[in-house]
């Protein structure tokens, strides 16, 4: 069943797979193919774009609110809820979260001088050209810092180790049809 829209207004969008920021003008026909981790990936007659989340609403899509991380959390944030928060994480061309394909490596909890703490974040890319990256990146970044205790995230893209499919999980496997 195709899901077609027109843009009630210019909306920003990254080209997907180069990863180039255009906009899409309010009228543009656009088909949403994807909803993944609250944003949108749509096809238009001018190729595969990613809409943000909290551009929704140019969609006729109901716009989630920004939660605040609570500046009120007591320790360092639990690795149960930063992990959760990055499964909200999708590459806008395949349907797993980054945690179940394989490409967070690393995160470390740091306490900060001013309070609160500080997440570093390693992860990869599926295919090294992706210009999706630092798209990825950003979204990864915005859901760590949403995790309560945390007020700051940095994410950076490593190469080492290559990513490959058997980094994906049994579950992201089963997703993609792989098992």
């Amino acid at each position: 069943m195709e899901d077609t829209r027109t843009l009630s207004r210019e909306v920003e969008a990254t080209l997907i797979p180069q990863g180039t920021p255009m906009s899409l003008p309010e009228g543009e026909r656009v088909t949403i193919t994807h909803r993944l981790g609250g944003n949108f990936t749509v096809m238009t007659h001018n190729g595969m774009f990613r809409i943000k989340g909290s551009d929704g609403d140019a969609l006729g899509e109901e716009v989630a609110p920004v939660i605040a991380s609570d500046n009120n959390h007591e320790g360092p944030p639990l690795q149960d809820a930063l992990w959760e928060a990055l499964r909200k994480v999708f590459d806008p061309e395949i349907p797993v979260n980054i945690v179940d394909l394989g490409l967070v490596y690393s995160l470390e909890s740091k306490e900060r001088i001013e309070g609160g703490y500080k997440i570093d974040m390693d992860m990869t890319l599926t295919a090294p050209g992706c210009g999706m990256g630092p798209a990825i990146a950003e979204d990864a970044k915005g859901q760590l810092e949403q995790v309560p205790g945390v007020s700051e995230a940095e994410v950076s893209i490593v190469w080492d180790p290559p990513w490959n499919q058997d980094m994906i999980t049994e579950e992201g496997k089963m997703v993609l049809g792989l098992v």
